[in-house]
């Protein structure tokens, strides 16, 4: 079978490749050897796809339903995998396959509904899904681990934010407030937990084992409002086009807070600075229409 790169993955590896990088051009090869080496029956390539990684619709050799997940290095494939394995499908998709030689990049997982995610739910049903999921993911992370703390992401963050208020005078007062709250949250975290990182709606699927599984993870280690300032934000393009847009993102914000039990100024600060942060990095990349919208949602906070 052919592994064809879909459009989507192509388009947004490209808005971020470095010089010189060639994942791209050897996925094909890469997803063939990694089928033979499982022997793995494959079914379809899942479309449109991720934005960071190629998934296989697959059956193992046994004929159990499965998924096949090929990311680049600067994806962090493998602290996912050991996110994923740390959760042992608690709140989580199940990883089928240990750590081993030619796994790496590579992850074998249990097959959730790919086309059913909470994004399908009413949007009130599928806030309090999605926030219940997200709770089961926050423990402590293992010993001697190796992630990222929310204060490493945002920091390499943050520079590319003020190298973008440079370019653009207009939205400087946002990123000086985004900046502003990053160090005023980061003087004092109150917890330091697993956090899944990229959190959102679409990134919950509905599954056989439980109802709906988080996937996709990013992981990091930080605070709970740092995760859950994503999901703030989710189905931005329905706020923004609602007359009462403002007070609705504040009422959810105020709502997401008191359900998870997080500080609701923390949750604003990371919602804030996230949501400047994504479309400061939209712009940069020629996304002009998700910058406006991530931009005009962020003064709304």
């Amino acid at each position: 079978m052919a592994f064809e790169p879909p459009r989507r993955l192509v388009r947004a590896l490209g808005e971020t490749a470095p010089e010189g990088d060639d994942w791209l051009e050897e996925l094909p090869e890469l997803a063939r050897e990694a089928v033979e080496r499982r022997e793995l029956t494959v079914e379809r390539v899942q479309l449109p796809g991720g934005r960071s990684s190629l998934v296989v619709l697959v059956r193992t050799a046994d004929g159990t339903p499965a998924v096949l997940k090929l990311a680049p290095p600067r994806a962090r494939p493998e602290s996912e995998r050991v996110a994923l394995a740390h959760w042992g499908g608690r709140g989580a998709v199940q990883l089928l396959e240990p750590v081993s030689e030619g796994t790496e990049g590579v992850l074998l997982l249990e097959r959730l509904h790919p086309d059913v995610s909470v994004r399908t739910l009413p949007e009130a049903k599928a806030l309090l899904e999605a926030a219940g999921t997200l709770r089961r993911l926050w423990v402590d992370p293992p010993e001697g681990h190796v992630f990222e703390t929310v204060a490493e992401r945002t920091g390499r963050q943050a520079k590319a934010m003020r190298a973008g208020a440079d370019a653009a005078p207009e939205v400087a007062p946002l990123v000086d407030a985004a900046l502003s709250a990053r160090e005023e949250l980061l003087d004092s975290p109150p917890e330091h937990r697993l956090l899944h990182g990229t959190f959102r709606q679409s990134k919950v699927l509905s599954g056989d084992r439980m109802p709906w599984l988080a996937v996709g993870p990013d992981p990091v280690v930080g605070e709970h409002a740092f995760d859950l300032a994503r999901l703030v934000r989710d189905r931005v393009e329905d706020l923004i086009a609602q007359p009462s847009g403002a007070t609705t993102t504040r009422r959810r914000v105020r709502r997401l807070a008191e359900s998870l039990e997080v500080d609701r100024d923390r949750l604003r600060g990371w919602t804030l600075f996230r949501a400047v942060e994504s479309g400061v990095r939209a712009r940069r990349v020629g996304r002009e229409r998700d910058a406006e919208l991530l931009l005009e949602f962020a003064s709304w906070l």
